[in-house]
């Protein structure tokens, strides 16, 4: 599987460099869960003095694998480059510090001759603030689903449900299978072990609909359909 292709060709590059203090997989691979349609989260430990100077090279032992066809580069955990190969596997790079590094997700090391990530404790729980926040947003993208549905706007109503749902997502895992909660809308998807149809039935339920100002009841277009249900890509 050319996920294990890239993993083994980067890991024998990375491990060569002596900034490089231990290398490990997040996401599915780091869960053992991973698949021919997968993506890779490859993480690297460095020193925080020895950051810079590796994140100046980290591309070149990207090219270890493949040509790069597409890449992108944001930091929000951490410093990390987007990358899609030119056979299309994408792979996200990232470069922490044992600083940085935080506990969400369930790792596999890699490379780790010093042994730093031994004791490294993580959870796919949500906390309490992080719980009431999907609350929050569900609720809120909800109400203004209705009623941007109830004024005929069906492009608009879809983008509130999907977001209400992707909120929602969590408040239900967070119920039925809170050690895995953090995953949200695309891993209850995945597993279809909560059961989602019911939900966008009672939101999507037809209901009486007045025409937008300024067209016809014909012309109007059609609300989103009452069962559209999640599937996993």
């Amino acid at each position: 599987m050319r996920q294990y292709d890239a993993m083994t060709a980067l890991t024998e590059s990375l491990r060569t460099d002596t900034d490089v203090q231990a290398i490990f997989l997040k996401g599915s691979f780091g869960r053992g869960e991973g698949d021919a349609y997968s993506d890779v989260d490859l993480y690297v430990m460095v020193a925080p003095e020895k950051l810079e100077t590796f994140l100046s090279r980290r591309r070149d032992h990207l090219t270890t694998y493949r040509p790069i066809l597409l890449e992108d580069e944001i930091n929000i955990v951490a410093p990390q480059l987007i990358v899609v190969y030119d056979d299309f596997l994408h792979l996200d790079f990232f470069t922490v510090t044992a600083d940085t590094l935080n506990h969400q997700d369930t790792i596999t090391v890699l490379h780790d001759p010093e042994h730093r990530l031994q004791h490294h404790a993580s959870s796919l729980a949500l906390s309490a603030p992080d719980l009431s926040g999907h609350v929050f947003d569900a609720i809120w993208f909800f109400f203004q689903y209705t009623k941007t549905r109830d004024r005929g706007n069906a492009i608009w109503a879809v983008e509130m449900l999907r977001q209400g749902m992707s909120h929602f997502a969590y408040a239900l895992a967070a119920h039925h299978e809170p050690e895995r909660a953090a995953l949200g809308l695309k891993d209850v998807a995945a597993r279809q072990r909560i059961e989602l149809d019911s939900f966008y039935d009672s939101l999507t339920r037809a209901i009486t609909r007045q025409p937008r100002v300024g067209m016809s009841p014909v012309s109007r277009p059609n609300a989103p359909s009452s069962r559209r249900p999640l599937r996993s890509k």
